[in-house]
C-alpha cells in the first residue's frame, strides 16, 4: 500500500491508501475519491517528502549534503538536546501548561511537549510564546 498525501480544489489536505498510482488513478476517474471535509471529487496529489526508513538511505543523503549544511544539522540537533536537557516534557498537555505559564496560574519554567495544528493556532492568537522543535529519527526510541 502506498499513502499519498491528497489535496481537494477548496486546498483541504488529507491521505488516502491506493495499492499503486494506478489505482489512485483508477478510483478518481470512476469518482471514488472525495475530500473527507467537503466531499469534492475534484482531488489531486499533494507534494510529498519522501519516507526514508533505512540507516542505508539515511547514510546516502547525509552523503549528499554539503559540509556546511552537516554543519547546521548538528547544530540544529544540539540545540534541540539542549532544549530537551533544560526543560520538562509534558506530552500532549503543552497546550495547557504553556497557557497556565504565559498566564501565570503555575511556575515559569522551560516545557517541551505535543500540540495539535489547532493548539499552536489558539496559543498564538493568547500571545503565548512557543517553537517548535524538530524531532530527529534518533530521538524516536
Amino acid at each position: 500500500m502506498i499513502t499519498f498525501s491528497l489535496t481537494c480544489e477548496s486546498a483541504h489536505e488529507f491521505e488516502g491508501w491506493f495499492r499503486s498510482n494506478d489505482d489512485f488513478q483508477a478510483q478518481k476517474k470512476r469518482r471514488l475519491v472525495s475530500c473527507p471535509i467537503c466531499g469534492s471529487h475534484e482531488v489531486e496529489k499533494a507534494l510529498m517528502a519522501p519516507a526514508v526508513s533505512t540507516s542505508r538511505k539515511q547514510e546516502k543523503i547525509a552523503l549528499a549534503m554539503s559540509a556546511q549544511q552537516r554543519e547546521a544539522l548538528a547544530q540544529l540537533k544540539a540545540l534541540s538536546e539542549k532544549i530537551r536537557e533544560n526543560a520538562d516534557y509534558v506530552g500532549d498537555k503543552f497546550a495547557d501548561e504553556a497557557r497556565k505559564i504565559h498566564f501565570g496560574e503555575t511556575e515559569a519554567r522551560g516545557i517541551y511537549g505535543e500540540a495539535t495544528l489547532d493548539e499552536a493556532k489558539s496559543l498564538a492568537d493568547d500571545g503565548v510564546d512557543f517553537m517548535p522543535v524538530p524531532v530527529f529519527p534518533e530521538d524516536r526510541n
